[in-house]
């Protein structure tokens, strides 16, 4: 196994009907093909061994689940999953999310923060959950990002959480998240790009190695505005923002059109490209990258990564789930651990 932290990495159930459980047992079976990190499953073990015999049945493989706690998970990951408890029991079948899986969705990430915190675990990935699903239960947060950056808070102020979605060929950062569209041009200010950027410029150093990051930044209109023609806030919003980080040292070029930002020559220019709504940001690398992008939360007091994907319940269950996404999560977030400065 590789021995790239000298903690485990904690990762979360995500949503119990969803492929979060098929994914965390198609990744471990490839351990060893993979040199992957030792990683541990937050959850129900009664559950995910009920879970791991229908994947086994389904792939013809011996899978072994191991109860441990968290300072055991190292040395059992080679042989069996280690699985850590979080005494939320999980009883949804697949494909059909239910009474418990909200609570034992949240439990799952309550945990790895803390886990992380207390120094158990080197890093959170977090599994897809279902947001209607927590909708329905109450929660409150418009999604996985957010609830980080409550939970790490502890109580003072919250942390701008900034969402990177990365792959070996695009990095890209929405500066904002999961709003509507007009509520995302409310949102943007001159002081919100100039915040996102600075998080991502000194994660880009300090967890990714970058000495000098390049960061392309996108304007908000059909062809950056045309100089006004097409729109405003280029003008008014944008330019202002990248005049503070500029001279505040960091490489920051546009506003750019966000039409011919990412094509393989332009991508080649930039180390991340700084959107200023979701879409913007998130349709190029899901075009690029599908399989094996991996959506990082920067501006926290630890490392999360998550697969790039939601819950696919049509497929839990079956097999079928592709856990590339995951692989690359878990690898990147061994990665960050490794390089934190």
């Amino acid at each position: 196994m590789a021995d790239h932290a000298a903690k485990p990495l904690a990762l979360t159930l995500g949503e119990p009907a969803g492929i979060g459980p098929d994914i965390t047992i198609a990744a471990w079976l490839r351990r060893r093909e993979l040199n992957l990190p030792a990683f541990y499953l937050l959850g129900d073990d009664a559950f995910v061994a009920r879970r791991a015999k229908v994947i086994g049945k389904a792939l013809g493989a011996d899978i072994r689940i191991a109860p441990v706690s968290a300072s055991e998970a190292v040395a059992t990951f080679a042989e069996a999953l280690p699985v850590v408890a979080t005494r939320e029991r999980a009883t949804a079948e697949p494909g059909k999310p239910d009474a418990t899986s909200a609570t034992a969705a949240l439990a799952s990430i309550r945990q790895a923060v803390d886990d992380v915190r207390k120094g158990h675990a080197s890093a959170v990935v977090t599994n897809p959950i279902a947001k209607s699903v927590l909708y329905r239960a109450g929660f409150r947060h418009p999604g996985h990002t957010e609830f980080l950056a409550e939970l790490a808070a502890e109580g003072g102020p919250v942390p701008q959480p900034v969402m990177m979605l990365w792959s070996p060929r695009l990095a890209v950062v929405p500066v904002t998240i999961h709003v509507s569209l007009r509520e995302a041009l409310s949102q943007l200010t001159s002081e919100l790009i100039v915040s996102t950027v600075r998080i991502v410029a000194a994660e880009l150093t300090s967890r990714f190695g970058i000495a000098r990051p390049r960061i392309a930044i996108s304007g908000l209109n059909p062809h950056a505005g045309e100089d006004g023609s097409l729109g405003h806030e280029e003008q008014t919003v944008i330019a202002p923002a990248l005049k503070v980080l500029r001279n505040g040292g960091i490489e920051a070029k546009g506003p750019l059109p966000a039409d011919t930002m990412f094509h393989e020559a332009a991508r080649n220019l930039y180390d991340c490209a700084v959107c200023m709504y979701h879409d913007q940001a998130l349709i190029p690398i899901k075009t690029v990258a599908f399989d094996d992008a991996v959506n990082v939360t920067l501006g926290l007091p630890f490392i999360r990564t998550s697969p790039d994907h939601g819950t696919a319940f049509d497929i839990a269950g079956t097999a079928r789930a592709n856990p590339a996404s995951l692989i690359a999560a878990l690898q990147l977030a061994s990665r960050m651990a490794a390089a934190k400065t």
